[in-house]
């Protein structure tokens, strides 16, 4: 009992790390950075600021992915007993790896707004004009997946208090009745 009390505590602080930090970035970090008043370094500060945070949003998506899996496992009876938890699973799982996707994706084109930043910019995802057709199509990018993250992020958290409220005993024996 410890271990999936430990195992659902990990795996909802790390969904919560994720969507908290992703939505800080996208509005304070960039919102922030945007007042520089040398525009090159708008993006400059953003990118340091997103490279910061990085190891810590891979850590606890590692953590996310390890600790749903002890929670699968130590739920496995009631997922093929319980009817619509399986498919649940299988969802919430689905929307997580799009997430992670959208996720990497978002970091890869940060990585080219990072290298172009010596053009400046208007703000660390709005660019100025006469950048590069690459730097403004980069920021255009990551301007979107930056805001999408948070989404995924958060159906992903919404998903999870689903499978809590599956768990209670009315619905429980609901599910089993199937």
């Amino acid at each position: 009992m410890a271990g999936n009390l430990i195992a659902r505590s990990i795996h909802d602080l790390s969904a919560g790390a994720w969507f908290g930090g992703s939505l800080m970035g996208a509005i304070g970090l960039n919102g922030a950075t945007g007042d520089a008043k040398d525009p090159a370094e708008r993006t400059r500060l953003s990118s340091l600021g997103w490279k910061k945070w990085a190891p810590v949003q891979t850590s606890a998506f590692a953590a996310h992915i390890v600790s749903g899996l002890a929670v699968i496992w130590e739920n496995k009876e009631r997922m093929a007993k319980q009817d619509g938890v399986t498919r649940l699973s299988i969802y919430k799982t689905v929307v997580t790896l799009a997430g992670a996707a959208v996720t990497l994706y978002a970091g890869m084109a940060g990585k080219k707004v990072d290298e172009l930043a010596g053009q400046g910019a208007s703000g660390a995802t709005e660019p100025r004009p006469g950048a590069s057709s690459e730097l403004q199509s980069a920021q255009k990018q990551l301007k979107m997946l930056q805001w999408a993250i948070p989404v995924f992020a958060g159906w992903v958290i919404v998903l999870g208090a689903k499978h809590g409220e599956m768990q209670r005993p009315g619905n429980v024996a609901k599910g089993l009745a199937r």
